[in-house]
């Protein structure tokens, strides 16, 4: 990285340990301990609200930024960071109910609202992402950036032969991976009733599930994968497995689902389209703006849509094969290097405006 090519000369970082030790060493980087930053998550959100303000002033800094999306200190210049469309997607938000979930996000909502409105300027993941924030905050009157995240290039993997459904059996099935957050906006449920249609229909298939879980959701989940498949012959949910076990766990799936209504951007399937997946993707969200015409898509609510899309996949491997090699291509776009570029060019711009 190289932020003085954006008129920015030394960046400083405050973080706990693990956080620091994650980070290089960079002439231009001063990572500074704080232990409140090894602490709790209240006394964490104190030393932002107090601690931080002074302490950036104390370093001379230009332009200070929050890419988690809340502040409340009184340093000025601030660019923060909109992660979670959550809090500004009031139908999405609704699916929790009379929860302290869905009053978690209502909090959000109100806490990154002044944050957004306060700020110099407000960095977005995706431009349908922007749209909904900005929609529902009736516009903002600050600068704002769309900066796609990267993805790790341990992932890659150039996409394999497609095998013609004839060479699969119910022994030896097309392995359906699912990776991702177990909760009411992703629709494990309606996956799993797709691929329980097409075993029913006689196609050789199988679901992998695969991350944490959202205990409402778990519960729910459970009993939708009890009721399809009692003997967990070819629905299996997996749990979180360790982040350097993902890429193995993509380069053993045959093809990739993923069914969220709700994403800011979608690391996700990224990630499985480097991993040389054919993809079918939910028609919804932010997925069309990033899978393109690299993946076939599905309404995420209904099985019958999802199972079609699955189904076209299966009866053709030169469709799997088109659409697999089409994807990871695309998927080489989304590097770090490019999106730590854009960063820094934003906040240096955002940095000489407010000077």
């Amino acid at each position: 990285l190289a932020p003085e090519a954006h008129g920015i000369g030394e960046v400083v970082v405050w973080g706990g340990t693990h956080t620091l030790a994650a980070l290089p060493v960079r002439p231009w980087l001063q990572k500074v301990h704080d232990p409140v930053l090894d602490g709790s998550f209240l006394g964490r959100t104190r030393w932002q609200r107090g601690a931080l303000s002074r302490l950036a002033r104390e370093a001379a800094c230009d332009v200070l930024f929050i890419p988690g999306g809340s502040f409340g200190g009184s340093f000025r210049p601030y660019v923060t960071m909109a992660q979670n469309l959550l809090p500004f997607d009031v139908k999405e938000r609704a699916r929790f109910g009379a929860t302290p979930t869905r009053l978690r996000y209502h909090l959000l909502e109100r806490a990154q609202t002044a944050t957004f409105r306060k700020s110099a300027g407000v960095i977005h993941m995706t431009h349908y992402a922007k749209g909904v924030v900005e929609g529902h905050l009736g516009g903002l009157d600050v600068p704002g950036a769309v900066v796609y995240h990267g993805v790790n290039p341990a992932f890659a993997c150039p996409p394999r032969a497609a095998k013609p459904l004839s060479e699969y059996s119910d022994d030896q099935p097309f392995r359906w991976l699912y990776v991702s957050i177990v909760n009411l906006y992703k629709h494990q449920d309606q996956v799993a009733e797709a691929v329980a249609f097409l075993r029913r229909e006689g196609y050789p298939v199988a679901l992998d599930l695969v991350g944490p879980a959202y205990e409402p959701a778990l519960v729910a989940l459970r009993k939708t994968l009890a009721k399809l498949d009692p003997e967990g012959a070819f629905l299996k949910y997996h749990g979180a497995i360790p982040y350097n076990e993902l890429a193995p766990t993509y380069a053993a799936a045959d093809g990739f689902v993923f069914a969220s209504t709700c994403e800011t951007f979608g690391q996700i399937i990224i990630e499985a389209m480097l991993a040389g997946l054919p993809v079918a993707s939910t028609s919804r969200s932010a997925m069309p703006e990033l899978v393109g015409d690299n993946g076939l898509y599905f309404e995420p609510e209904d099985p019958s849509s999802i199972a079609e899309a699955l189904r076209i996949y299966l009866e053709n491997p030169a469709l799997r094969d088109e659409k697999a090699r089409q994807a990871y291509s695309a998927a080489q776009c989304f590097s770090w290097q490019r999106c730590a570029d854009q960063t820094f060019s934003f906040i240096g711009r955002v940095a000489r405006r407010a000077a």
